[in-house]
């Protein structure tokens, strides 16, 4: 047993939400989170701090280590205290807290002396990102694009994976976020389900390989729904962005670029109030530092 692990884990961004279809599609973005977990002899005491946001609740992290101790029957033996560091935005749409919760589930494990499969871990983020109620779907297509990087395609409600892809083009990602946060949680779930017909179509896109298509046609559909702005998205597509759409239940706004037209894109975007974060694709997976 280590006693005390860092983990690294990238970001994700949306293809396809799954709250209408329970389905979904996302891809790995070079965004990161670090969780440092340290194993104390304080059973049942979890001590958690978001440095990169410290006014957020940290439920979250104090679930997903409570779940990995309850698995191993080691939370009458082992608290922990946790610290997380993130260039993701939290309550913008990015995944902040799919990403949180894989890095921190294999911290616990690897602290622990103990292995899961990938699968196994990112089942965790999800039952606790359950339990903090921070989730509708469970978001499991975030946690697998987040965990191995590269496309996936899900069953959220199953927790399969439906497929995985590498990406056969090399392009940058802008998104465009805007000052307010929204939280998953408070999504109005019945509204966004009258979507389904809509957002099945671009699910099949997502299963053809047409991601990001998916993401455009997804992005509007949702966007439309949630009353966020379709016009950031429209101005990103007309300044030469190859895909464009709301990330997750947003505010936050995807657009999917080649290197000529970052500048372009970037201008557009600039026109609407919030920071742009540029990133670019990620195929690199969760690993213990």
């Amino acid at each position: 047993m280590t006693g005390k692990t860092v983990a690294v884990v990238h970001g994700a961004a949306t293809i396809i939400n799954a709250i209408a279809l329970g389905k979904g599609a996302a891809f790995g973005v070079d965004l990161w989170t670090k969780a440092e977990v340290t194993l104390t002899d304080d059973p049942g005491v979890i001590r958690a701090e978001i440095t990169s946001d410290p006014k957020e609740s940290t439920l979250l992290i104090e679930k997903t280590v409570s779940r990995v101790l309850q698995l191993f029957n080691l939370e009458k033996s082992f608290g922990a205290k946790v610290k997380t560091q993130s260039n993701i935005p939290i309550a913008k749409g990015l995944k902040s807290s799919s990403v949180a919760a894989n890095a921190i589930a294999l911290a616990t494990t690897t602290a622990l002396g103990k292995k899961l499969t990938d699968i196994e871990i990112i089942k965790i983020g999800v039952e606790a990102a359950f339990d903090a109620k921070v989730t509708v779907t469970g978001a499991f297509d975030d946690a697998c694009a987040s965990y191995f990087g590269g496309i996936v395609v899900t069953d959220n409600l199953k927790r399969e994976l439906i497929k995985q892809s590498p990406f056969n083009e090399d392009l940058k990602v802008l998104f465009h976020v805007p000052p307010e946060k929204t939280y998953t949680i408070d999504s109005d779930v019945n509204r966004l389900k009258t979507l389904k017909p809509l957002v099945e179509v671009a699910f099949e896109k997502a299963l053809e390989g047409k991601i990001w298509e998916a993401l455009t046609l997804n992005g509007l559909i949702y966007s439309s729904a949630s009353n966020f702005n379709t016009a950031i998205a429209i101005d990103a597509l007309a300044a030469g962005a190859v895909a464009a759409g709301l990330c997750g239940k947003g505010p936050a706004v995807t657009a999917v670029v080649t290197s000529d037209k970052v500048d372009s894109v970037k201008t557009a975007l600039q026109r609407y109030e919030g920071e742009i974060l540029q990133t670019q694709l990620n195929i690199k997976k969760a690993k213990v530092q």
